[in-house]
């Protein structure tokens, strides 16, 4: 009797796509009997499609992002300079030690941040974005989530207002690694709402240790508000530094630069 040979990698990521078409949604266990996989590696399956922007993670399995009814604003930019997300993100993670307390920012590179800690342990991590804490839940079970309270911005995934500024008011973090929407010259790092630039102002108070992940695309982006100075933080992280603007704009604040090239085509 000849053994019915398993699909690879790349066969079942396929067939995973293909019911996600027809169901809209499915279940780890129900991708483990299916393939027969462990739950582990039909876990891993379903990162590597959310990685690859093919659909969202859930608590215990994915969804199909054509079957969302809103998508999120975070699930529009997911692709947008993604390999220079990824790598800011791996040279940040570099800087985390397994038990530290973090205070991690809302966005798509807090997101590639926390994946590239997959590694880590012990980890206690304090953020207002549901999406970083499902991931947490499911993908990283030796550290632990504390979601910040308040109301939920619509289509964006996360919680700012007075509850969650009162909820950070009481918590204190080793680091705190923040996401802005924008960098300009001779105003700093910028967002584009009011309650978020509160939010950040707070967990930059909350932490010993200040890191700013900046994609390059973010210099002199377009930016309403203004929510701290490049003094503000220990240190910046960015894929690169268009004009050297970022290497001037630190000069003579002690606040260090790290380029993290991201890997081309």
């Amino acid at each position: 009797m000849v053994e019915k040979e398993l699909p690879g990698p790349e066969e079942r990521r396929a067939a995973i796509l293909e019911l996600l078409s027809r169901e809209s949604s499915v279940r780890v266990t129900q991708l483990a009997r299916a393939f027969g996989i462990s739950r582990v590696t039909a876990r891993a399956d379903l990162d590597a499609l959310e990685r690859d922007g093919k659909l969202r993670r859930t608590h215990g399995g994915a969804v199909s992002l054509s079957h969302q009814l809103t998508v999120s604003v975070q699930e529009r930019r997911a692709s947008v300079n993604a390999e220079a997300k990824r790598a800011i993100a791996q040279v940040a993670a570099g800087l985390v030690c397994d038990g530290d307390t973090l205070l991690l920012d809302s966005g798509t590179t807090a997101l590639e941040f926390v994946r590239a800690l997959f590694a880590s342990s012990g980890l206690t991590i304090l953020t207002a974005d549901l999406t970083i804490a499902e991931h947490i839940d499911h993908s990283m079970p030796s550290c632990d989530v504390v979601l910040l309270g308040g109301m939920l911005r619509k289509a964006h995934r996360y919680t700012t207002g007075p509850l969650a500024l009162s909820a950070l008011a009481s918590l204190h973090a080793r680091k705190a690694f923040l996401c802005p929407g924008a960098y300009v010259g001779g105003r700093g790092f910028m967002t584009d709402y009011q309650s978020m630039a509160e939010l950040k102002r707070a967990m930059l108070s909350a932490a010993d240790k200040r890191y700013c992940l900046l994609d390059a695309s973010k210099v002199g982006a377009a930016g309403l508000i203004r929510f701290a100075d490049v003094a503000d933080f220990d240190a910046i992280i960015m894929d690169s530094d268009p004009d050297a603007a970022m290497a001037s704009a630190l000069e003579g604040t002690g606040v260090s630069l790290t380029l993290a090239r991201a890997s081309r085509p």
